[in-house]
């Protein structure tokens, strides 16, 4: 019986889930993890230009579908017992599996928890955004808001404590999806949409071949002030920090436009993508120690590490890797709970399932 109730309430989510969005998820960590793979190679031409295309948009990409998946969340106990042990958790085991790394491999050593190591930024700033949707909920005009805190960010050197150039610089893609609703996204799937998305994304292939020539990559990495850099910030850098926003708006727009509504055999897969996005950073970091990349370099290497990229996604979506990483990325932290809540959370569990 028990069973069969949990396979009833598993299927229900399922149908609840969004194809398109699972959809995009995966491709988009498939992204993240090329643009990881060949971050070593980069100093050719083709190297740079597909990694400043990648960055370009990906990750406000991946920003925007985590504020349209986080509409619900209304910091009730339930809500921020599960973001505490959902995110900040397995942040906290990533980040100190990250300096054990980092030891053995002799490289630098985050000070402390509050330096997040490497891709784990965006588990920070997750956190955050999400206990701040009730906020951009109650505003009048939330996106300009975010807006504003992302350009006034632009002004300040915030360091690397709790990645909070990133947090700031790219809360107005999560605020604008949390803004959006299905009929946004239905009205992305039109004919026209769809061939002007095309046309997008192979402009923005061609021109990233001259961007990667003249233009630095912190613009994507949007960590960096704005007041240190050779330019004026108040006038070319202001105008390019709008460009990325707006080039990062257009190519994610076109993304879900492209992304198929209906069920493709990676659709499952976009509900893993915390397991690819947590577990291929310390891959990463051992191939390149051992010297895999003084084998596949250049525009070779980035094919093969393109491929390589796509392979080690899939490989970390397998059932038998997921459960093998399981205690790292869910690890049981029920423990962390006050009793009462932690009696009060089982009891929602057991009327979830009746």
């Amino acid at each position: 019986m028990t069973s069969r109730r949990q396979a009833a309430t598993s299927a229900s989510a399922s149908r609840h889930r969004d194809s398109r969005l699972d959809n995009a998820k995966f491709l988009l960590i498939v992204l993240v993890v090329i643009g990881h793979a060949i971050e070593p190679i980069r100093g050719t031409l083709v190297a740079d230009a597909v990694y400043m295309w990648i960055y370009s948009f990906h990750m406000p990409a991946f920003i925007v579908i985590s504020g349209y998946l986080s509409k619900s969340f209304d910091a009730s106990p339930r809500r921020v017992e599960k973001l505490v042990l959902g995110v900040a958790v397995p942040y906290l085991v990533f980040w100190g599996l990250h300096v054990v790394l980092a030891l053995l491999l002799h490289r630098q050593v985050p000070d402390s928890p509050l330096e997040p190591a490497w891709t784990l930024w965006f588990l920070v700033a997750l956190f955050v955004w999400r206990l701040s949707v009730p906020v951009w909920q109650r505003l009048r005009w939330p996106l300009a808001t975010a807006v504003g805190v992302s350009l006034a960010a632009a002004f300040v050197e915030l360091e690397n404590v709790l990645g909070l150039g990133r947090l700031l610089s790219l809360l107005p893609f999560f605020v604008l999806g949390l803004l959006m609703r299905p009929e946004h996204l239905d009205l992305l799937h039109r004919r026209w949409v769809r061939v002007l998305a095309v046309l997008t994304v192979a402009a923005s292939a061609v021109v990233a071949v001259p961007a990667a020539r003249y233009l630095e990559f912190e613009w994507f990495f949007w960590r960096s002030s704005l007041v240190d850099r050779d330019i004026d910030p108040l006038g070319v850098g202001l105008l390019l920090r709008l460009g990325c926003m707006l080039a990062a708006l257009a190519l994610t727009a076109a993304l879900l436009a492209l992304a198929p509504r209906r069920t493709t055999v990676f659709t499952g897969l976009g509900a893993y993508t915390l397991y690819v996005y947590l577990g291929h950073s310390p891959v990463l970091r051992i191939a390149e120690h051992f010297g895999w990349y003084e084998l596949a370099d250049g525009a070779v290497g980035v094919g093969v590490n393109a491929v390589l990229g796509v392979a080690l996604a899939l490989l970390l979506c397998l059932p038998w890797v997921r459960t093998a990483l399981r205690p790292l990325v869910e690890p049981d932290a029920s423990w962390v709970l006050r009793r009462d809540r932690l009696a009060a959370r089982r009891a929602d569990a057991e009327r979830s399932r009746s």
